[in-house]
This record gives C-alpha cells, sequence and structure tokens, in this order.
C-alpha cells in the first residue's frame, strides 16, 4: 500500500511517501506562512523521488488537526483535490496521532504519550494516548495549569510543540519526560494512516479537528 501523506497544520509544510509502513521519501520545509504555495511542489517532489506520480498512490493521507486554522484549511483543500482527481481514498490522521507516532517504540513502553499542541492564546490542545497510541478520552483544550489535574499518575511521556510550556508546572513529577520532537510531519501522518488502515480501524474524514472557534474579529460598521 502506497500513501501520500500532506500536512501543513503548524510551522511547517510537509509531505511524504509511505510503503508497506516504510517511510520511501520525504519533504519537509519550515514555514511560518506560504504553506499554500508550497505544499503541492513538496508533494511533487516526495512523489518524484519514490518514483511515483498521483494516481500511483492508494491512499492520500492529511493531517485534521488541531492546529494552525489556516494551515489545516490548506491540508486539507489540497488533499481534497488531490482525492478529487486521482479517485483513490483520503485518510485523515489526528495532529495528536501523528505526534504519538513518532515516539519510538522503545520509548513508550510502560509509558502514557501525551501529545501537546501549542493553541497560542494562554491554552493547549491535548490529548492522552496509551502506549499502543490508542486515544484514551477525549482531546480538549486547556492552560497548562489545568492540565496538571488532568494527567494520569506513573510514567508519561510528552511531545508536540506545546511540550515546553508544560515543564515548569511538570517540575516535580519525576517520571515525566520530553520528547524531542515537536513538529507534526508527513512522515508521522502517513505511517499513522498505515497503521491504521493495516489494523482496519476507522480513518478519520477531510473535516477540520479545530477544538475551539477561529481567532476572528468582525470589524464594526460606522
Amino acid at each position: 500500500m502506497k500513501i501520500l501523506a500532506l500536512d501543513a497544520s503548524s510551522h511547517a509544510c510537509s509531505a511524504a511517501v509511505v510503503e508497506d509502513g516504510r517511510l520511501i521519501s520525504h519533504r519537509l520545509r519550515m514555514l511560518e506562512r506560504g504553506q499554500a504555495e508550497a505544499l503541492i511542489p513538496l508533494a511533487a517532489e516526495a512523489l518524484a523521488e519514490a518514483g511515483l506520480v498521483c494516481s500511483g498512490a492508494d491512499v492520500i493521507a492529511c493531517t485534521v488537526g488541531p492546529g494552525s486554522f489556516t494551515g489545516l484549511r490548506i491540508g486539507l483543500a489540497a488533499a481534497r483535490g488531490l482525492v478529487l482527481a486521482t479517485g483513490k481514498r483520503f485518510a485523515g490522521v489526528t495532529s495528536f496521532e501523528a505526534l504519538a507516532r513518532a515516539v519510538p517504540p522503545e520509548d513508550r513502553t510502560g509509558r502514557s504519550i501525551l501529545a501537546a499542541v501549542d493553541a497560542k492564546r494562554a491554552e493547549l490542545f491535548l490529548q492522552l494516548l496509551d502506549p499502543a497510541l490508542d486515544p484514551v478520552g477525549e482531546p480538549f483544550a486547556a492552560t497548562p495549569e489545568a492540565a496538571v489535574s488532568w494527567l494520569p499518575a506513573g510514567p508519561l511521556l510528552i511531545v508536540g510543540d506545546g511540550a515546553d510550556r508544560l515543564k515548569p508546572v511538570l517540575a516535580n513529577r519525576s517520571e515525566t519526560q520530553f520528547s524531542a520532537e515537536t513538529c507534526v510531519d508527513a512522515q508521522w501522518v502517513g505511517l499513522a494512516a498505515w497503521d491504521r488502515l493495516q489494523a482496519g480501524r476507522t480513518v478519520l474524514p477531510p473535516t477540520p479537528l479545530y477544538l475551539r472557534a477561529p481567532d476572528v474579529t468582525l470589524s464594526k460598521k460606522q
């Protein structure tokens, strides 16, 4: 099974090709803006390195969120366009699942995984996963201080660009570790999608997972 994976949900833009659980090609650019112009060329480069055209992929995978509102729309619009053009299947992956997939299996053993995405303002988007990367409860938004009371006892590994904001409030938890992986990346999106499909689990539709309303200020008419 060949999967073309896309991500534009954060401060990076990436594309990857995964085949039968192996990363075949990968492109990543760190970007605060300009994802709309960069994503499809990155996908074309990843496909070319893998010796494929887009129609040669069996599945188009993409991050559904949470993350940057603009970035999520860019990624999902690109993925929907490719699905429409090729007739291939779509597989959605949450940012939490992609981040957790970046943690090596040996580092997951005996630990809960907390995926933490910086939601700006004063909040984090959070999701707890077990060592097998199955979600535990529903994702939610909270301040770092409020999140502490919700976290389970025992060994915990925190991954994502929100991890640094949790370090001060978790300084007294000796069983808590922090992963160096901070960025949602298409390679982990593709591998997480492959895991789900191989296990016969449901994949998500191309619907953005926001967890809160967009940061929009409406202009006042005079």
